[in-house]
């Protein structure tokens, strides 16, 4: 079997199989209960009513009014997102994009969202790359980001943006890769993340239908590490992803006055399952990700794990 037959072999037989949390295709089928309110950056968010620093909207997002798990659908309530550019395997590529609205027209006008109008988030179908990059929008609408996808394969791209006026969406497109690619399986479970001399430990059950609280620590060298600077606006951002379809969840910590060491966030799984945990965070002027998966099961709890990427 040739490369590229292999490849359309492994994208067909995905399953498309998330939802909402705090603070981020096209939807298989009910899979949960429907997503909580709506955080600012465009995906559901549950937390305690204090908990958020960020000012989330009063509304529900798109998502969370349709019951659709962000990031499952390439177009939702009138927006779609049009990947422009293909992309070849290692080769550096000026990626570009549009998000059209309801008139059909590039969308031009944003809210400031974390600093940015709009977040976009790349991640290989077998959830092992995750890339959090920020484009650049030209004044006709067309976005464009420098980016490169080392292996070949089936990645998902996630446009999570606020039209001005509008509520929060987070649309998913696949992106083919052409090469000889084999999936890796899911990262082991544990509780632990090492990444460029960092060691992050996560605190926390995921537990489907409720708010669950998340901690996160970062150390170095043995030592906590208490001067963690901004990032997009907060000490850390956490982005989840259900295995399977890929439903996406993008959260971000509670209020702190304290540069870490701990990052804490409230989360909510719709089901039980395997998801896959990216935190971003900065110190000492690099931002470093660290990414687990964990396991919802039941009513009982989850049991976190992994490895990590740096960028």
């Amino acid at each position: 079997m040739n490369a590229a037959t292999r490849l359309g072999a492994y994208v067909v037989g995905l399953a498309v199989v998330f939802g909402g949390a705090l603070g981020v295709g096209n939807a298989v089928g009910e899979v949960g209960p429907a997503p909580a309110p709506a955080s600012e950056h465009g995906t559901t968010h549950s937390t305690p009513a204090a908990a958020d620093s960020h000012g989330g909207h009063a509304e529900p997002t798109a998502a969370a009014q349709d019951n659709t798990p962000g990031g499952l659908q390439v177009s939702q309530s009138g927006y779609t997102l049009t990947p422009l550019t293909t992309v070849k395997a290692g080769e550096p590529t000026d990626f570009r994009f549009t998000v059209t609205g309801p008139d059909g027209r590039p969308v031009t006008d944003y809210q400031v969202e974390h600093d940015k109008k709009l977040h976009f988030i790349v991640v290989s179908r077998d959830l092992g790359s995750f890339q959090h990059v920020h484009p650049e929008m030209a004044a006709d609408g067309v976005w464009s980001v420098k980016l490169t996808l080392d292996d070949p394969g089936a990645y998902r791209a996630f446009a999570d943006f606020v039209p001005a006026g509008g509520s929060g969406l987070t649309l998913g497109a696949d992106l083919l890769v052409a090469g000889d690619y084999t999936p890796q399986p899911l990262a082991r479970v544990a509780r632990t993340a090492e990444v460029d001399g960092y060691t992050v430990s996560l605190q926390g059950d995921l537990v489907p239908g409720q708010a669950s609280r998340l901690t996160l620590s970062v150390s170095k060298d043995g030592k906590p590490v208490t001067d963690l600077q901004r990032y997009l606006g907060a000490y850390g951002h956490l982005v989840a992803l259900r295995a399977g379809d890929l439903a996406y969840l993008h959260v971000h910590p509670e209020d702190s006055v304290k540069a870490g060491p701990e990052i804490t966030f409230y989360a909510e799984v719709p089901s039980g399952g395997d998801y896959r945990l990216f935190l971003d965070f900065q110190h000492d002027g690099k931002v470093r990700t660290a990414d687990f998966t964990a396991r919802a099961t039941g009513a009982g709890p989850a049991h976190p794990s992994t490895s990590a990427h740096t960028h």
